[in-house]
């Protein structure tokens, strides 16, 4: 998987280009803004969620900027962290607004102003992003402090003559005030939104570029700073705030922030789910998920559980508030993880999304790096091994995996690399295999496996987490919605690709041949075992009524493949309702748990665990 970047709206204009997207002045996109507050009927009781909660006890979710200011105003000063893409110039016009109202004197300080100059910036970042054509960049090794001139930032004291002193913007922690810190969060989707409207830049650049070198330099350096700095200070956060909204807020108290986090770690939790649409996007998930837009071209991708862009949405009084995933991560990776957390601490390993070709195309012909190419070229821990469990398909659907028997991979390479210079469509069949798609078949992709998922598929991926590596060798002589040549890599492949996997070894060992583990009382637990290489295995519970797991202090992350709905009981008697082609994780700490089907008729439930 990999993709090419290129309703409460507050904003005056807005506008739809060619692609159905909605196009603001701050974001562009197909998908609609989260809604600060949702309706009080319950909607839709056992179908497929775009806003999962995690609902918290009455009057903890605050509202707008004028509760905000109040609690400010009870301080002589405070710090305003949070993360990039924040519009901190609507931040400050907005509380000094309210300010004003109260008749308060209100000492400004921003940390913008002391970033470094932006070319010396640049300079800081180049060894982590290649060249600027280059899709890939290495992890960056530096540290938030490193983009400051921090002597001159620790300088700053408060202003004695004001009523209130506001040090705002990324990086103001790094100050090290004694103040009260308050921190804006920003979902990686609407990050990106703002990104192609060209409505904000990287962290201390004063420049916007295509969005391709932007979402790269964000993944490889900005993201990767904030993180860090954002696990350094979230035990000291007094106030939590979402930004996604361009002129509002809602806000919680920290200590509000660590109950609800500590309550999703030991209960069944489910990410806030985006959609994206592609060059070979389909039509399944328009048709079955209520709440997308469905004036949308396609939709190629749905992101459900790609926990380093997903969110956490809690909710009070239909009040919502969004934190990223790897807040919980950063807080509580053990409870999570349980018995594999010392291997993967702030990294969750697992990844679910779906891949939509029905009524779509095909995916590009490509593969993924092997781990200590991952390693070396990205800085990445773990690499792009996936799965492709089908859990749609028209009659005629095929997924591409492994190559013909009587493979060259010369004039493979030859015939790839004239495709591109020419223009030229290939009959890829000569060179890689086509085999016939059916519903719940898993086919196997451990990293270095030529594969494609063809047209006509409904694609879960159960997937190691990365996901933007992806050597792409042949897309079928198509451009993106843009209307721009998508990036093909067959240099990258050609150092990656295995090409003994051909022949019948790709049948018989690239196909997962699925067996019957455990069978009692109408409920049957399925091994839909995964490759020698994937450090994680599948398993189908199947049932009529119910079935207990039990978790042996491990994370399984689960979805209704086939049926309406699951209800999940844990051992506490926490419980929560899921609906079909919805993904939810049950964290180790919740230990043995009940599932039951909510209408009593047979159900299928995938289970993906850590080995």
């Amino acid at each position: 998987m990999y993709i090419h970047y290129n309703n409460n709206m507050s904003i005056s204009t807005i506008a739809t280009d060619n692609e159905n997207q909605i196009v603001t002045d701050t974001r562009k996109t197909t998908q609609y803004l989260m809604p600060q507050r949702l309706s009080s009927e319950k909607e839709n009781f056992g179908a497929y969620n775009i806003y999962p909660t995690c609902s918290l006890k009455s009057g903890v979710i605050n509202h707008g900027y004028n509760t905000l200011a109040a609690w400010i105003a009870q301080h002589r000063a405070v710090v305003i962290d949070g993360y990039v893409g924040v519009f901190w110039d609507n931040v400050r016009g907005e509380l000094q607004q309210h300010f004003e109202q109260q008749g308060l004197k209100v000492n400004w300080i921003e940390t913008a102003d002391y970033l470094k100059k932006p070319e010396q910036v640049d300079e800081l970042v180049e060894p982590f992003l290649g060249t600027y054509e280059s899709v890939w960049g290495t992890r960056c090794t530096l540290t938030l402090a490193d983009f400051y001139n921090i002597e001159n930032l620790k300088q700053q004291v408060p202003d004695q003559q004001a009523d209130v002193t506001i040090l705002l913007g990324s990086g103001a922690a790094l100050a090290g005030w004694n103040a009260p810190l308050l921190y804006i969060d920003l979902p990686k989707n609407e990050l990106q939104f703002r990104m192609r409207a060209g409505s904000i830049t990287n962290l201390g650049s004063d420049k916007v570029y295509e969005p391709f070198y932007m979402y790269k330099r964000f993944y490889f350096v900005d993201w990767v700073l904030l993180n860090q700095h954002k696990k350094a200070v979230l035990q000291d956060v007094s106030v939590m705030i979402d930004g996604q909204w361009p002129n509002n807020i809602n806000w919680m108290t920290g200590d509000t922030l660590r109950a609800g986090l500590h309550q999703l770690s030991t209960n069944p939790l489910r990410v806030r789910p985006w959609f994206e649409p592609g060059a070979w996007g389909g039509q399944w998930i328009k048709s079955h998920i209520n709440g997308v837009n469905p004036d949308a071209v396609n939709y190629a991708w749905s992101f459900e559980l790609i926990v380093p862009e997903n969110g956490l949405v809690f909710e009070s009084d239909g009040w919502l508030l969004e934190v990223s995933f790897d807040t919980l991560m950063f807080t509580h990776a053990g409870e999570l993880l349980g018995k594999h957390a010392d291997v993967y601490g702030d990294e969750f390993p697992i990844r679910f999304d779906f891949l939509d070709t029905i009524k779509g195309g095909n995916l590009s012909i490509q593969c993924h790096p092997s781990l200590p190419y991952s390693q070396e070229q990205f800085g990445e821990q773990i690499t792009q091994d996936e799965t492709y469990y089908i859990l749609d398909c028209e009659p005629d659907a095929q997924v591409y995996l492994g190559f013909q028997d009587d493979i060259d991979p010369q004039q493979f390479k030859d015939v790839l690399e004239n495709s591109q210079d020419e223009n030229q469509p290939i009959d890829i069949e000569k060179y890689v295999q086509a085999h016939t798609a059916k519903k719940h078949d898993l086919f196997l992709i451990p990293n270095q496996t030529i594969h494609s998922a063809g047209a006509g598929n409904l694609v879960l991926e159960i997937s190691a987490t990365p996901y933007i590596f992806t050597f792409k060798m042949y897309d079928w002589v198509r451009l993106d919605l843009e209307g721009n040549p998508r990036p093909i890599n067959i240099d990258h492949a050609f150092k990656n690709l295995d090409f003994e996997r051909k022949g019948e070894k790709v049948k018989q060992e690239f196909i997962s041949r699925q067996t019957i583990i455990s069978q009692q009382d109408s409920a049957t637990v399925v091994h839909v075992p995964t490759h020698e290489q994937h450090f994680y295995d599948v398993h189908r519970l199947e049932f009529d009524k119910q079935i207990e797991v039990c978790a042996e202090n491990s994370c399984h992350v689960l979805m209704v493949v086939e049926g309406d709905a699951v209800t999940v009981t844990t051992a506490a008697g926490a419980q929560q309702t899921y609906a079909y082609a919805e993904t939810f994780v049950i964290p180790a700490a919740c230990g043995s748990y009940t599932l039951t089907s909510t209408n009593q008729k047979p159900i299928k439930v995938i289970k993906a665990f850590l080995k």
